[in-house]
């Protein structure tokens, strides 16, 4: 395993400001934002397409820094029901894909987006129970009408590419579960997996260890997310997990977005990174920082502190002692 980070925390520095602050960080490769919600502040998309002399300087500046793409990152919603919304982040979907195949990226990340209730909805509708029935219909349609064929499409072109597709288990979107996943991956080829980031578990109230070793059994763990969640117990005895309350409330919240080790545990952490490796997961564990109590530069520092620590970075020796 490699230990990365998703670099759109590093937005206000400049592209090769980004590298040598990453390098000297000691880690060893980098998650690039090329559209959608993280923005492309180091990933000039359509530039890097048109010109094969950018995309060589591009990864230059990488390589002479002994780093490599863990993967390119588009999160956006390419089933919004407004038309617009999921054009563009369709069109920047597939142009990270192309991207990808031309730098020998192996993972495009992103969101499997949230459609309508209907043909004629104005905004996305996320159902989460099954009753009244009408929540049933409403998914029902979703995954027929339009996840189910959306994603076949998009798999078939990543497929293409000879790119994989992780999309994160996030809550809000229609995949964000190991069940939605691989309900997803069945229909459309394990070509389309999970970027799985365990923050998104924990609130939902999921095992991330058990995460790991369903969807690793499947074959379909493409990338891996380092964030951490702390629950609040007494806040989610009022709220729920499904909770409405603003992240910048911390503390009226159930949950809340931490660095790695302040959330869970170092030891819990740990459990995570020996589940990767014994479920046949062996890419980037890519740090991901939405702290809201620290600043950037602790918070990064933390998390790179605790998980070098803990990672498993050289293969397997034979067991000698059997």
């Amino acid at each position: 395993m490699k230990l990365g980070v998703f670099t759109v925390l590093f937005g206000d520095l400049s592209f090769e400001e980004m590298l040598d602050r990453v390098k000297a960080t000691g880690l060893e490769t980098v998650e690039v934002g090329t559209g959608g919600y993280p923005g492309n502040a180091h990933c000039p998309l359509d530039e890097l397409l048109e010109d094969e002399g950018k995309r060589k300087r591009y990864l230059e500046e990488i390589v002479k820094r002994g780093l490599e793409i863990s993967a390119l990152s588009c999160h956006g919603n390419p089933l919004s029901p407004n038309q617009d919304e999921a054009a563009n982040a369709h069109e920047q979907f597939t142009k990270t894909l192309r991207l990808a195949n031309l730098l020998d990226v192996p993972v495009v990340n992103g969101f499997s987006g949230t459609p309508g209730s209907g043909e004629n909805s104005r905004e996305t509708n996320w159902p989460v129970v099954p009753w009244p029935s009408q929540y049933s219909d409403i998914y029902e349609w979703q995954w027929e009408k339009k996840i189910i064929p959306y994603w076949k499409e998009t798999g078939k072109i990543a497929e293409d590419y000879g790119v994989k597709i992780g999309l994160e288990l996030h809550g809000g979107f229609s995949v964000h579960t190991p069940h939605t996943m691989l309900k997803l991956s069945e229909e459309a080829g394990t070509v389309v997996g999970a970027n799985l980031d365990p923050s998104h578990m924990w609130w939902q109230g999921i095992d991330p260890v058990a995460a790991i070793r369903i969807l690793g059994e499947a074959g379909v763990l493409h990338h891996f997310h380092a964030k951490d969640t702390y629950l609040n117990q007494e806040n989610i005895n009022r709220y729920g997990l499904l909770d409405m309350q603003p992240y910048a409330k911390v503390g009226d919240r159930a949950w809340t977005f931490r660095t790695v080790g302040y959330g869970h545990s170092v030891y819990e952490w740990a459990e995570m990174i020996s589940a990767l490796r014994t479920y046949g997961y062996d890419h980037a564990i890519s740090i991901e920082h939405e702290d809201p109590i620290m600043s950037i530069e602790e918070g990064f520092t933390n998390a790179v502190k605790n998980l070098q620590s803990i990672i498993i970075r050289e293969p397997a020796s034979e067991m000698w002692w059997a």
